[in-house]
């Protein structure tokens, strides 16, 4: 068993009791049912899913720390993100919308909203807004932006696209280094 109390059963994850973490457990697949034994004794059982790189969790299986966490929702993330400011608010509920499961997103959300007391809502609105745009969605890409001041430069140009109806409606790249099709003529 993994350190995340789940067993991995033909490439899904079940929970078992978390005081069994590093303990050498033994599964079996009957039908729909997935059952979980130590020592002979069946400490847990599931429906089976097909799900692949999935996870079915009971509660109960889950530490109290853990537990707790099922309290909290993503609109109770969002709003809070939203009392800092409103592009805050806007790329946290673009973290959330983007996991397969909302709660993944928690930490990274939870880091940017702690972001606030460290570099204020102002610096924290601007960032926010630069990762949106560059849909750099982590609290890691939020951090770095901060940290380097990016936040105080003038927000990157929008790309400009070929007027439609024209041939060539693809952008292309404007940079010293890139050769252009006369290069190859």
């Amino acid at each position: 068993m993994n350190i995340d109390y789940h067993v991995a059963v033909e490439h899904h994850y079940y929970s078992v009791d978390h005081t069994l973490v590093h303990q050498q457990l033994e599964a079996r697949v009957a039908g729909a049912t997935v059952e979980i034994y130590r020592n002979g004794e069946r400490v847990a059982a599931h429906l089976r899913s097909l799900v692949r790189g999935g996870f079915t969790t009971e509660t109960a299986h889950m530490p109290k720390a853990h537990q707790q966490h099922l309290e909290w929702t993503p609109g109770r993330m969002i709003r809070w993100a939203q009392q800092i400011g409103p592009m805050t608010g806007v790329l946290v509920e673009a973290i959330l919308a983007e996991r397969t499961h909302p709660e993944q997103g928690y930490r990274s959300c939870l880091g940017i909203i702690r972001l606030e007391k460290r570099y204020g809502t102002e610096r924290l609105e601007r960032a926010c807004a630069r990762a949106h745009a560059a849909r750099a969605r982590s609290y890691r890409h939020v951090d770095s932006i901060l940290r380097n001041g990016l936040d105080r430069l003038p927000p990157p140009p929008a790309p400009t696209a070929a007027p439609t109806g024209s041939a060539d409606a693809t952008l292309t790249a404007v940079h010293e280094n890139v050769r252009g099709e006369q290069y190859y003529r």
